[in-house]
C-alpha cells in the first residue's frame, strides 16, 4: 500500500499542499470575499486526523509538504501539528515542511516554526506601499507583516516573497519590490492573478497583468538570465546579475505549467483537488473517519489521484475570464 502515487498522465505526486483552516486575519481582494461565512469547527478536520492523513501520503511518497490556509498561523494549537510532522523530517521519509503565510503572526510564531523543522517560508506580500496594503488586504496593517519578516529572518527562517501581479496597483513597485528583496536577501515570485471565487466588483480581466509584460519591464532595467532551478513548484526563475537575486515567475495563464505538475491539494475538511483550476473533487474525510485502519483512506486517495486531469483551462486571451473556478483561492490554499 506504500507504493508512489502516479497520475493517469504518468505524472508522480510528490509534493502535497494542506490547508488546515479556511480563516483568515485579511480579506485579500483577489482570494475571498469581505463578509466571508467560514466553516464550523465540526467540519474541519482535526489537527490528529490532518497528521494521520499527512503520514499517508508521505507513505506514499510525498517528499515535500506545504502548509496553507486561509491564514494557517491562525488555527488554533497548529504548532502541535508542526512539530508533529517534524518526525518525518527527523526520519527521512519528507524532504520538506513550509508554509505559505501572509507574514501577520510571524513574529509570534517564527522561532517556534524553525524548531519544528521548518528552513523555508513563503509570504505573500503584493504592496510595500502601507496605504495599498491596506486597501488590497482588506483588513491587514504593513508594519505588522514587516515585523514579522525581521523575526522570520532572525529565527533563520529563508523568506520568499509572493507578489500577486495586479495591473493598475503593482506595477509601479516592479523595481522597488526586487530592490527591498535584493537588500534583504530575500526571495521574490510574482504569480498571475488566478480567476478563482466570487468576482463581485473586482474585474479579474482589468486586474491581469501577464508575467511576459512584466518581464520585458524588468529587463528595461536589469540583466535577467534565465535558470533550470526548480523548488517542487510551478515557478520558474532567472538571476537578476546586477543584484544576483532570483526572481520567480509563475505564469498559470500565460504560459502554464500543467505537464509537470507534481501537486495535489486537500482542504481543511479533507476535500482533494488534483489540479487548482478544475473544480472536481473527493472525499477523504469519510474513509479517514471510517476506520482507524488505513486500507480505507489509501485506496480513496489512489482513486483521486486516478482522477487527476491533464491541466487546468484558464484563459484571459478572449478578454472574458474562461475557465473560472467558483471557490474562492482560500478554500483550496491557493
Amino acid at each position: 500500500m506504500n507504493m508512489p502515487l502516479i497520475d493517469p498522465f504518468a505524472r508522480a505526486i510528490t509534493y502535497l499542499r494542506l490547508s488546515v483552516t479556511d480563516r483568515c486575519d485579511f480579506r485579500c481582494v483577489y482570494c475571498m470575499s469581505e463578509n466571508m461565512t467560514f466553516l464550523p469547527k465540526r467540519d474541519l478536520l482535526t489537527l490528529e486526523e490532518l497528521d494521520r492523513l499527512c503520514s499517508r501520503f508521505i507513505a506514499m511518497g510525498v517528499r515535500k509538504l506545504r502548509i496553507t490556509g486561509g491564514e494557517p498561523l491562525v488555527r488554533r494549537e497548529i504548532m502541535t501539528f508542526f512539530k508533529a510532522m517534524g518526525r518525518h523530517l527527523e526520519n527521512g521519509t519528507l524532504d520538506e515542511l513550509t508554509l505559505t503565510t501572509n507574514g501577520s503572526q510571524l513574529e509570534k510564531y517564527a522561532g517556534a516554526l524553525y524548531t519544528a523543522g521548518v528552513r523555508r517560508i513563503n509570504v505573500s506580500l503584493d504592496t510595500l506601499d502601507e496605504a495599498k496594503f491596506a486597501e488590497v488586504t482588506r483588513w491587514g496593517r504593513l508594519p505588522q507583516v514587516l515585523r514579522g519578516l525581521d523575526a522570520a529572518q532572525a529565527a533563520g527562517l529563508r523568506v520568499k516573497l509572493n507578489a500577486v501581479a495586479l495591473k493598475g496597483f503593482n506595477e509601479d513597485e516592479l523595481f522597488t519590490l526586487a530592490e527591498f528583496c535584493a537588500q534583504r536577501d530575500m526571495d521574490l515570485t510574482w504569480i498571475e492573478v488566478m480567476p478563482m471565487g466570487d468576482i463581485g466588483n473586482e474585474n479579474r480581466i482589468g486586474q491581469y497583468w501577464s508575467l511576459k509584460e512584466l518581464r520585458k519591464t524588468l529587463e528595461t532595467q536589469y540583466t535577467l538570465t534565465d535558470l533550470s532551478d526548480r523548488t517542487g513548484g510551478p515557478a520558474r526563475y532567472v538571476r537578476v546579475e546586477e543584484t544576483g537575486q532570483k526572481i520567480g515567475l509563475i505564469t498559470p495563464l500565460s504560459h502554464n505549467f500543467c505537464e509537470s505538475c507534481n501537486r495535489v491539494r486537500i482542504t481543511c475538511t479533507g476535500e482533494i483537488y488534483t489540479c487548482l483550476g478544475q473544480d472536481g473533487k473527493s472525499d477523504l474525510r469519510a474513509p479517514l473517519r471510517a476506520s482507524e485502519g488505513n486500507e480505507q483512506l489509501d485506496d480513496a486517495i489512489r482513486a483521486a489521484i486516478g482522477l487527476k486531469p491533464k491541466g487546468h483551462d484558464f484563459d484571459y486571451s478572449r478578454q472574458n475570464v474562461e475557465g473560472q473556478v467558483a471557490r474562492h483561492m482560500s478554500h483550496t490554499g491557493g
